[in-house]
């Protein structure tokens, strides 16, 4: 046996282990058998599956392929209406089609689709594909650029897939969420994540008021659904951060409610108008007016010949709701003032002094009230005790310094910067009223102000006003 080969021994033990038949028929894996059940720690159960509700939600989420007509010879070519040069050149005098891609989904059985502003703004034909594969042509019901949100409708035979609409404010965060649309043009893709944050201010438009959350979403979602768990629908997928990972932005779909009503109606939004400046409160400005906590909006300016001002509304009033809801902040207000409609009827509860008092405002239209309140925009000079220098407020001076010839008031031509107003009162401020009382002189000024260590002081800036607390 010593002389035998290696090979030999290898040989003898490779036709050994081919005649067996066990060897031969053994797998590199194990798979368990219904009768073999695994035995789940106590309190464990596993994760439910989403693929019953994604297969109820996919039919109603549609991928949206638009197509923006462009002239580059609009663009690019200053010898447009020259035949021979556009040739010589090499100017291309044919109009070029530009895709672009979102998502959207079906609110109603006969075809209306909510989806963003900026996937169909422009777009010279709109094509909606549904996850059956059913295209459509669709049309721009109406749309709103400041929320972004559209309204689109098709004709369908019969009647089509819809979805829910939730409620949008009863999200906390930490709530899980679904994101369905087509991202990179891969169509009716799903993500999941939570509602990592609300009421996100990003520069989007005045109105902001996003949802973030962490479930993926990418280019070609805009305009799609953000679903809750329960299936309903509680924000379209509007927008991401650049560079940033799991962190996007949903429109909230109460907003969207609230505005669906005037874009079907008459394909755009009119906003509300109460006509008054207002701020939220500091600890200091609520402890000057009394207010506990720091609930409600200041009323800093009231606007001459706005619906405030005939409702009744005074600068200093505090308000704590609008139409049954308590106030949060002055974004929270201006949003809930902006989709009300003008001619509508407002119910305002305000803090005046230590009473609560309630006002009924009719509204006006936001963009013409607006322009009608910046259209309507003996000399003695002295120091006072803050360090100010104030003169009276002439017709003149207002015209100067672009405010209304009725204003009334204190201008700020000096401030010392070593006294208490420093860092906070500006050259060419207009003092309005001191301690809640108006002021049109010096000696206005020095008897409001009294002794007291603090002095509240109404500051007009422009075309705002504010309140500030002086300590002296």
């Amino acid at each position: 046996m010593k002389d035998t080969h290696p090979i030999c021994y290898g040989l003898v033990l490779f036709i050994l282990l081919a005649g067996s038949p066990a060897l031969a028929d053994e797998t590199l894996w194990q798979e368990r058998s219904e009768q073999s059940q695994v035995v789940l720690p106590r309190g464990y159960s596993p994760l439910p599956s989403l693929s019953g509700l994604i297969k109820e939600l996919k039919p109603a989420v549609v991928n949206i392929h638009t197509t923006q007509t462009i002239s580059p010879r609009l663009r690019r070519n200053p010898f447009q209406r020259d035949p021979f040069l556009e040739e010589f050149f090499g100017f291309p005098r044919q109009e070029r089609k530009y895709p672009s891609l979102g998502s959207g989904f079906i609110i109603s059985p006969d075809g209306y689709i909510l989806t963003n502003y900026h996937v169909v703004h422009h777009a010279s034909e709109i094509r909606v594909k549904l996850a059956d594969e059913r295209t459509y042509k669709a049309k721009v019901v109406g749309g709103d650029q400041k929320t972004d949100v559209a309204l689109l409708k098709v004709k369908a035979k019969g009647k089509l897939p819809t979805v829910y609409l939730g409620d949008s404010d009863k999200l906390e965060v930490g709530d899980w969420v679904i994101a369905i649309g087509s991202p990179f043009g891969l169509g009716h893709t799903v993500t999941t994540g939570i509602i990592s944050g609300k009421d996100r201010v990003i520069g989007h438009g005045p109105y902001d008021d996003f949802l973030q959350t962490d479930a993926s979403i990418n280019p070609g979602n805009s305009g799609g659904p953000l679903f809750d768990s329960a299936g309903n629908v509680v924000g379209i997928n509007t927008a991401i951060v650049s560079g940033g990972t799991g962190i996007g932005f949903a429109v909230p779909v109460n907003l969207a409610k609230e505005l669906l009503p005037q874009l079907r109606k008459t394909g755009k939004v009119r906003r509300g108008w109460l006509g008054v400046g207002i701020q939220d409160l500091t600890d200091e400005l609520a402890e000057e007016f009394g207010v506990p906590g720091k609930s409600g909006v200041l009323i800093s300016q009231v606007f001459v010949g706005s619906p405030a001002e005939k409702g009744g509304l005074r600068a200093g009033d505090i308000i704590i709701s609008l139409n049954g809801r308590r106030v949060g902040g002055t974004r929270a207000l201006t949003r809930r003032v902006a989709v009300l409609s003008p001619g509508g009827k407002a119910t305002l509860v305000v803090v005046r002094g230590k009473k609560t008092k309630k006002f009924t405002v009719k509204l006006a239209e936001r963009e013409s009230g607006e322009a009608a309140a910046m259209g309507r925009r003996v000399e003695e000079e002295g120091e006072v005790s803050l360090g100010l220098t104030l003169t009276p407020l002439t017709p003149e001076k207002a015209r100067r310094l672009g405010v209304s010839e009725r204003t009334r008031g204190l201008v700020v031509t000096g401030v010392d910067r070593a006294g208490p107003t420093s860092g906070f009162v500006r050259q060419g401020d207009i003092i309005v009223e001191v301690n809640r009382t108006p002021v049109r002189s010096l000696k206005d000024f020095q008897r409001a102000q009294g002794k007291s260590k603090k002095v509240l002081l109404l500051i007009q800036r422009g075309s705002s006003q504010l309140f500030m607390v002086i300590q002296r």
